[in-house]
């Protein structure tokens, strides 16, 4: 329940609020939602580049994992680079989360991001969490992505208790049918060091076991050295046996989208998010609009020195390409075109 003097102004998942009422938390409770904190963080989007309505995604956020899948449905880069511009515009660190690698190779994607430093995280149906257990702990991370990508799968197997509805995609049109129908927070269970590494650490033997080693040495120097006695073992066996645990985090998980307007994002912005380019950029004359048909855009040159038909042509063309959607997008938004 509101507040009456709240208005009109919307609660959305992961504001910070101040509530007066039954705090219980049991089926009959019932609270009120007295005060919305000030948000440090807000991820937006709008329906598309010509949409003037913002829609607030998430508050308080401070990590956005990119769930995309390598396979069923196809990548689309373009959509994660529309969310790594929203990324970096709300302040929050991009992670990059590739599903579904026992289907196709991660490395031709991941290469087209390595320039800008964006994080990744491999996973394969089957395979471990580890990696992506430690990424999230401590923090609270917001799931964007298609339908079909496998962000209710990752939330299911991270939260157990979650029961996310997971859906199949199109045989027909190769996309995802939408199955999470809001967005939903979970506090993620604390994680132990054996499930974000399945290398113990090796016990250091104490300093009477040292010593007798020493002792042993001097007796007999051909004599194998005894480090430890079973009294000892079984001391460090309990001690290493005590897990270390990871902090705990919260993670979003959000319907899949189809598109991600950035009709609230400046062209500046969007510059901003393409680290890579930056440098050429600069070398622009003044008043350049990047565009593809821009007089002497030193992108264009910059793409005329690289070797033709190489890897790194490839990658370049697709970053350019990416970069100037994006920013016609946005001009044609403020000429009302």
């Amino acid at each position: 329940m509101k507040a009456r003097e709240l208005g009109r102004k919307g609660v959305v998942v992961g504001d910070r609020v101040l509530l007066v009422g039954d705090l219980r938390g049991g089926p009959d409770a019932l609270a009120r939602v007295v005060r919305v904190h000030s948000r440090e963080h807000v991820l937006r989007r709008t329906a598309d580049d010509t949409d003037p309505v913002e829609r607030v995604i998430v508050a308080n956020a401070d990590q956005l994992v990119i769930v995309t899948a390598l396979a069923d449905p196809e990548p689309r880069p373009r959509m994660i680079d529309r969310c790594l511009v929203a990324a970096y515009d709300a302040g929050l660190s991009p992670l990059l989360c590739l599903t579904k690698a026992d289907l196709a190779d991660p490395a031709p994607l991941l290469s087209a991001y390595e320039a800008l430093g964006v994080p990744s995280i491999v996973t394969r149906r089957g395979g471990s969490l580890e990696q992506l257990h430690e990424a999230l702990a401590g923090r609270i991370s917001v799931l964007v992505g298609h339908s079909g990508v496998g962000k209710s799968t990752l939330v299911n197997a991270l939260v157990p208790d979650a029961d996310r509805a997971i859906g199949h995609v199109n045989d027909v049109t190769g996309r995802g049918r939408h199955t999470s129908t809001s967005a939903v927070a979970l506090r993620l269970p604390q994680y132990t060091a054996d499930q974000v590494s399945t290398e113990p650490a090796a016990p250091k033997p104490s300093r009477r076991a040292r010593k007798a080693a020493a002792s042993a040495r001097q007796a007999n120097p051909w004599t194998q050295p005894i480090l430890f006695d079973d009294e000892e073992l079984d001391t460090l066996r309990e001690r290493d046996a005590e897990p270390r645990v990871l902090p705990e985090g919260w993670v979003i998980d959000t319907p899949g989208v189809r598109s991600f307007g950035l009709a609230h994002v400046s062209p500046n912005r969007v510059l901003e998010a393409f680290p890579d380019l930056a440098q050429v950029i600069a070398e622009c004359p003044r008043g350049c609009t990047h565009a593809a048909d821009a007089p002497d855009c030193a992108l264009d040159e910059w793409l005329a020195e690289l070797p033709p038909d190489s890897p790194e042509l490839a990658v370049a063309l697709a970053r350019v390409d990416s970069v100037r959607r994006l920013l016609t997008a946005l001009t044609e938004r403020g000429t009302g075109t």
